[in-house]
């Protein structure tokens, strides 16, 4: 892809997240994702109705009438994307596949972050972290991350969410907001992602074609794993080949399902041909 075309995507996924995060998400994102606390602000004289633990006695006593401490929530907050960039995220059957649907998700959680003065910064990862762009703030910082989500080539097509989460681990030593934008076909990350939701703020939003859910029989066709690259011969008109595959994939997903919530984490099912502003935005309101 040559610089123009580039700048071309970027701008209208810009237009796109930019007016999304702007009209819809920006008031869900703030009453979604607390600051870490109340801070000082100033004192001022006491007013009918003002809560009585608030009056600041020393002022109070200096000018002899009652003054009360104003506080402000601390909103200054930091959003990690990591995003699975491994050869099952290049797949799509119907409108879009599902590294272009991950692109405009997290772009639009990233602007809805800039809204609110917050870092935003970025994990790419396979079996291993392919990129890690450190949090920043500001308009010029998210058009880097929706750049490195559209021309990014990873080194490796496999997918390794443990290893992901540990680096993230160690280098967030602050809480953070965290989005781990995947399909989840992969397993051995329910602990790490104890670990990780103890500390942090973490959701999970997987993405996935509604295709990958079963095979339809459609004869004996030649499929090739698109994280091993194996190519073999499928008897798609066998029920027992199919079923054996629908049952594979269930248990990716209950596995996903299981290690994000009974360790305290979201998780959103995104498929591409559904409206992931509803997804968003019926979970910013049911954690609100």
């Amino acid at each position: 892809m040559d610089t123009k075309d580039l700048l071309k995507r970027v701008r209208k996924i810009e237009i796109k997240t930019r007016r999304l995060s702007d009209h819809i998400f920006g008031g869900e994102y703030h009453s979604t994702f607390k600051g870490r606390g109340m801070t000082f602000s100033e004192v001022r004289q006491y007013q009918f109705g003002d809560d009585v633990r608030n009056i600041d006695w020393n002022v109070t006593a200096r000018y002899h009438e009652p003054f009360v401490k104003v506080f402000e929530e601390e909103r200054e907050l930091t959003m990690m994307l990591m995003v699975d960039v491994s050869g099952s995220e290049l797949f799509g059957t119907s409108t879009q596949f599902k590294n272009e649907v991950v692109t405009e998700i997290a772009a639009t959680l990233a602007f809805s972050a800039t809204q609110n003065n917050d870092k935003i910064g970025l994990i790419l990862f396979s079996d291993k972290v392919e990129l890690y762009i450190p949090p920043k703030k500001g308009r010029s910082h998210v058009l880097r991350i929706i750049r490195e989500l559209i021309e990014f080539k990873p080194e490796s097509k496999h997918t390794n969410i443990a290893e992901a989460l540990k680096f993230m681990q160690n280098v967030m030593k602050k809480k953070a907001i965290v989005f781990v934008l995947s399909d989840f076909i992969a397993d051995d990350y329910n602990q790490t992602m104890k670990i990780v939701s103890g500390k942090h703020d973490v959701t999970g939003i997987r993405v996935y074609d509604q295709r990958e859910e079963e095979i339809p029989n459609l004869g004996i066709v030649q499929m090739q794993d698109e994280e091993t690259g194996e190519l073999m011969l499928v008897n798609t008109t066998s029920k027992k080949v199919r079923l054996n595959y629908s049952k594979f994939y269930q248990q990716k997903v209950e596995y996903y399902k299981d290690s994000f919530t009974k360790s305290g984490a979201g998780a959103i099912d995104c498929r591409v041909d559904e409206s992931y502003v509803k997804k968003l935005l019926g979970y910013f309101k049911r954690r609100g």
